[in-house]
């Protein structure tokens, strides 16, 4: 099973520095990374080179011009430039943990995707974590305790691991809180449903249409958590000012029984 790891991002280059040292970490290398750059400017692409240099797996950078956010449709492109069998989403500002990759392809069934979630760091604890390049996918148990007896992460139960087992498949049809910062997916099965749809206008809810496309399609959620968190760093809030018509496209969707994207993958083929 070849596997892609796709990291958006967007103009924050110290923030994604940390993300992909979690990746040069990785207690797996069976992989290649594509960076969806949704119109940063250079220095993020030499922040990539850079990057490429030192990596042991394929390193690539997919990138578009800067016309406001569009998540989605850089996310498209960097699916259409791979032809892993499974993709593994995630974001620039989402530190993975050493046996991220690993535990995701442990977790690979057909006919499922998975979704795992976070722990969210404050916003002192995320300058400070990058001013001093601290290596937080290291942190292990007694690091990650200090952290939250200071109140400078919200949670500690998604570090708790444990295995692949039925009670993954509980909730087959579970939509809600799955986010595109933590998920994975059969590439067929993007595929089969034209990738996420770039109809969604600015930040919201694109990542949950998918998901729900997804479920319409045959494909249940399985779940990630206890196994593949990631380490969420503050950022200020995006603007949410198309937010209530990605709501009214997103209740059309849940309303229907529609499968494919309308402006998705397939324009990149």
């Amino acid at each position: 099973m070849k596997t892609a790891v796709i990291v958006t991002t967007y103009n924050r280059p110290d923030a994604l520095a940390a993300v992909l040292a979690g990746y040069l970490a990785q207690s797996v290398q069976s992989f290649e990374l594509l960076v969806a750059d949704d119109g940063s400017t250079d220095t993020t692409r030499k922040a990539v080179d850079d990057f490429r240099s030192r990596a042991p797996f394929p390193v690539h950078h997919v990138w578009h011009e800067d016309r406001g956010f569009r998540a989605a449709a850089i996310r498209n492109r960097a699916l259409a430039a791979t032809h892993a069998d499974y993709i593994v989403f995630s974001d620039g500002d989402c530190v993975p943990a050493a046996d991220f990759v690993a535990r995701h392809q442990r977790l690979a069934e057909r006919g499922w995707f998975v979704a795992g979630n976070r722990v969210l760091l404050n916003q002192s604890f995320t300058q400070r974590a990058l001013a001093a390049a601290l290596p937080l996918h290291r942190y292990g148990t007694l690091d990650w305790l200090a952290a939250w007896c200071k109140r400078d992460v919200n949670r500690l139960l998604p570090l708790l691991r444990l295995g692949d087992g039925d009670w993954r498949h509980a909730a087959p049809q579970r939509w809600e809180g799955v986010k595109t910062c933590n998920l994975a997916a059969w590439r067929d099965d993007l595929a089969r449903i034209n990738g996420l749809d770039e109809a969604y206008a600015g930040w919201g809810l694109e990542d949950s249409d998918l998901v729900i496309r997804l479920t319409h399609a045959g494909v249940k959620h399985k779940s990630g958590r206890f196994a593949t968190p990631v380490f969420h760093l503050w950022h200020a809030e995006n603007d949410r000012s198309r937010l209530a018509g990605n709501r009214r496209r997103l209740d059309a969707i849940l309303q229907s029984d529609r499968v494919r994207a309308e402006s998705g993958l397939d324009q990149y083929a």
